[in-house]
């Protein structure tokens, strides 16, 4: 269905289909949901093998959540299930970057009338904004508002970058365009394959941002004089390059001088790091490429990795987090500079 990211590195103009890895071709498992739940249950077979860590006394704003977490043993599992906040939801929304532009978005609000971090999720290649409804969902019932914006399914990514940036300082100059609660000092970028490209474009940018979630990224060309410019911390969270190889995903972590820490999920195919995907919008709610237990491990790293950065701007926390399944090789290639 999409050509660019998932094509082997060199090796352009290429459509997935014709390079994916025989492993993944030979997936029978078919995954169905209701999409744009409520939010993304775990599934009921996996709830044993992953009881959470953490125990939370009620807490009613951002703050007291965060300091509950921050005082106990860091887990990526804590984030597997549902948060402690409700949701609201606003779609369709019209932001207006000028006379004669604007983008559509949609909104996920937590509840607490407490300021609180905002993340903005940007999609991939030839994808919607609704392929990461559900991961937008999840992140605003930890307490972490959440936008998910739509731009060309095609490009230019580079100008796609310099548009995010324009959206943060707009939302930091009026947050009141997303929701008066929008604590604009902790704003995050999180994207998608070329989608995390312009994310990185949008911080070389100047943008003002606590950092980037990129999900398995994929270079647009060769612009790694973009990825030197990047000064914030940035997690490079992948998919299984075993099984879907991105082009120059290693440029990121090569290339970005700053903090950056990079993990890949055991299994998962480009796909898994969106939630739901983007086949599955298209064809019933079902993706035979995709495993629902992936995608909430790839959910359940952004919520962390987003804790992380708007508690002290750094990726210590989710780091920390992440140690679990290091260990135990359901993420592996682990590194951090």
């Amino acid at each position: 269905m999409t050509v660019g990211p998932w094509t082997i590195q060199r090796m352009n103009n290429i459509p997935r289909s014709h390079t994916r890895h025989p492993l993944v071709a030979c997936r029978w498992l078919v995954m169905a949901w209701l999409l744009l739940a409520s939010g993304p249950a775990l599934p009921a077979d996996s709830r044993a093998a992953y009881v959470t860590h953490v125990t939370l006394s009620a807490p009613n704003t951002y703050s007291e959540l965060q300091h509950q977490l921050l005082e106990q043993a860091p887990g990526i599992h804590h984030f597997r299930q549902t948060g402690p906040f409700k949701v609201s939801t606003r779609k369709g929304r019209q932001i207006l970057l000028s006379a004669n532009e604007r983008v559509r978005a949609d909104l996920y609000l937590a509840a607490p009338a407490e300021k609180a971090p905002l993340v903005i999720f940007l999609h991939g290649h030839d994808s919607t904004k609704e392929a990461h409804a559900r991961q937008a969902i999840h992140v605003a019932s930890w307490g972490i508002h959440a936008v998910a914006v739509q731009l060309s399914k095609t490009g230019p990514w580079d100008a796609h970058g310099r548009t995010l940036a324009r959206i943060v300082r707009l939302i930091q100059r009026s947050p009141g365009v997303i929701d008066s609660r929008i604590d604009v000092n902790r704003i995050i970028l999180a994207g998608h394959s070329f989608g995390a490209y312009a994310v990185a474009v949008a911080m070389a940018q100047g943008a003002p941002v606590a950092g980037g979630i990129l999900l398995d990224p994929a270079l647009f060309g060769e612009a790694t004089n973009f990825l030197q410019k990047i000064s914030k911390p940035v997690m490079v969270l992948g998919a299984d390059e075993t099984l879907s190889p991105i082009r120059y995903r290693d440029y990121f972590y090569h290339y970005i001088p700053g903090t950056v820490a990079e993990v890949s999920v055991k299994g998962a195919t480009h796909e898994d790091a969106q939630y739901p995907s983007q086949t599955s919008l298209l064809n019933a709610g079902v993706d035979p490429d995709v495993t629902e237990e992936l995608q909430i491990t790839f959910v359940s790293g952004i919520t962390a990795t987003a804790i992380s950065l708007s508690a002290n701007r750094g990726l210590d926390y989710a780091w920390a987090g992440f140690r679990e399944l290091i260990n135990s090789g359901q993420l592996f290639d682990a590194k951090k500079k």
